[in-house]
C-alpha cells in the first residue's frame, strides 16, 4: 500500500474507528483528536454530537459545516442456544451485499471476529437458490459452541456489530477504497475546513461538526442545531456515484473525480436557493469543479437542520461515492480537497450582510 500521508493517515483513523448509530463513541475521539488543535473549544451535545467552535469573528453569523460520526451496522438481539447471534440492522442495508461479509462485534470485554452466515445453497431446493436470502434468515457466527461460551466472551445483546474492511488505497492513488465513507468522509471536511481556516480572517463563527445516528433519521443534526442556533448550514455527506457500468444518466448524472455534488433537492430538503447561488457563483468564479445532484430517495443532515429554531438557510455538499452501505465503498480524495476548498471559500464570504441577503433570497 501506499505510504500514507498525513491526510490519508486521518481519513483511515476515521473510517476504522467502529461507530453504529447510538454507538459513536470511538468515532467521536478520533474526530476530537484531529479537530480540536484548529478550534477554540470542542463540547459535545446531550445526544453526543462533536460540536468543534472556531470565532472568526465574535457575533458574526453562526456557520455550521456537520458531517456525521455514525456508520451502517448491526446491532445483537439474541444469542441462541448453541451461540449463533440474532441481530438487528440499524440504518438501511441491501440483503444482497451482507453474506459472507466479515464484522467485529463490540463488547465489553473486547472486539470479536464474526461472519453473517445462512443456509447454504447446497442443501435449498432449486427454486428458492435463486431468490435473495433474506435478512431475517441470517445470522453471525463468531465460532461459540453455546450461549454461555458466547456470554462467557463478552456479549451480549445490544451490542453493536460493525463491518471490517482494510482500508486501501487503489492503483489509482486518488481512488479510495474503504468502509464507512459514509460518512467519516464528511467528518474529514469539518476537520479540514477548520484546519483551512486557522489564521485566516473569516467573519463569523464556524462550528464543525460530528452528529450522531443520522442513518436512523438525522436525530443528532436536529440536537446539535438546537444546541448551537446556526445562521447557515452544510450539510457534508456522500452522494450517488453514477459512473459505473448499468447506471444510466436519468438515474445519477454524477462521476468520480468532477467535483465535490450540490445537491439541489432530496427527499428532506429543498436546497436553499440564495445558499445555493453563493456556493455556485464563488465555485464558477474560483473554478473549482463541481456537479449538480437530485436524491429523489433518502436525505441528509441539512434536512433536519433546515427546519431547527426559525428555520435555516441550508444545503448539502456531497461526495460521489460508490458501493455506499456496503463493507466497501469508493471515493476520489481530489473530489473530497475540492469540496474543503469550496466550503472554506463560501466561508469567507459569509459576512452579517451577505447571510441577511441570503435569508431573504
Amino acid at each position: 500500500m501506499a505510504n500514507l500521508d498525513e491526510t490519508l493517515t486521518m481519513l483511515k483513523d476515521l473510517t476504522d474507528a467502529k461507530g453504529i448509530p447510538g454507538n459513536e463513541r470511538e468515532v467521536r475521539e478520533v474526530m476530537k483528536k484531529y479537530i480540536a488543535p484548529y478550534a477554540d473549544e470542542v463540547t459535545t451535545d446531550g445526544l453526543g454530537s462533536l460540536i468543534a467552535k472556531k470565532v472568526g469573528k465574535d457575533g458574526g453569523p453562526k456557520i455550521m459545516v456537520a458531517g456525521h460520526l455514525d456508520e451502517v451496522g448491526f446491532m445483537i438481539t439474541h444469542i441462541d442456544d448453541k451461540g449463533f447471534l440474532r441481530f438487528q440492522t440499524v440504518g438501511g442495508w441491501w440483503s444482497q451485499v451482507m453474506l459472507a461479509q466479515r464484522v467485529t462485534i463490540v463488547t465489553r470485554k473486547g472486539d470479536i471476529t464474526g461472519v453473517i452466515g445462512s443456509k447454504p445453497p447446497h442443501i435449498l431446493p432449486a427454486e428458492a437458490r435463486k431468490k435473495p436470502v433474506e435478512i431475517k434468515d441470517m445470522f453471525i457466527d463468531i465460532g461459540a459452541s453455546s450461549r454461555d461460551e458466547a456470554m462467557e466472551w463478552g456479549v451480549r445483546p445490544g451490542d453493536m456489530a460493525v463491518p471490517y474492511f482494510e482500508f486501501t488505497v487503489m492503483n489509482n492513488e486518488k481512488m479510495l477504497l474503504a468502509k464507512a465513507w459514509d460518512n467519516r468522509i464528511g467528518c474529514a471536511i469539518a476537520i479540514d475546513v477548520l484546519k483551512q481556516l486557522k489564521g485566516e480572517d473569516h467573519p463569523n463563527v464556524v462550528y464543525g461538526i460530528g452528529t450522531v445516528q443520522e442513518e436512523v433519521g438525522l436525530r443528532g443534526a436536529r440536537t446539535s442545531a438546537q444546541k448551537i442556533e446556526p445562521d447557515i448550514a452544510f450539510g457534508v455527506d456522500v452522494g450517488i456515484a453514477g459512473d459505473t457500468p448499468g447506471i444510466s444518466e436519468k438515474e445519477s448524472l454524477s462521476k468520480l473525480g468532477k467535483g465535490p455534488q450540490i445537491i439541489l433537492y432530496d427527499a428532506s430538503i429543498v436546497s436553499h436557493k440564495g445558499l445555493r447561488d453563493i456556493v455556485t457563483d464563488t465555485a464558477d468564479k474560483l473554478n473549482i469543479p463541481y456537479q449538480f445532484d437530485v436524491m429523489a430517495g433518502g436525505g441528509t443532515d441539512s434536512g433536519a437542520i433546515h427546519l431547527t429554531h426559525k428555520g435555516v438557510p441550508s444545503i448539502s455538499i456531497t461526495i460521489p461515492t460508490r458501493y455506499i452501505h456496503s463493507h466497501a465503498a469508493i471515493l476520489h480524495r481530489g473530489d473530497y480537497e475540492n469540496a474543503v476548498r469550496l466550503i472554506v471559500e463560501v466561508i469567507k464570504r459569509l459576512d452579517k450582510e451577505t447571510v441577511e441577503k441570503i435569508t431573504f433570497e
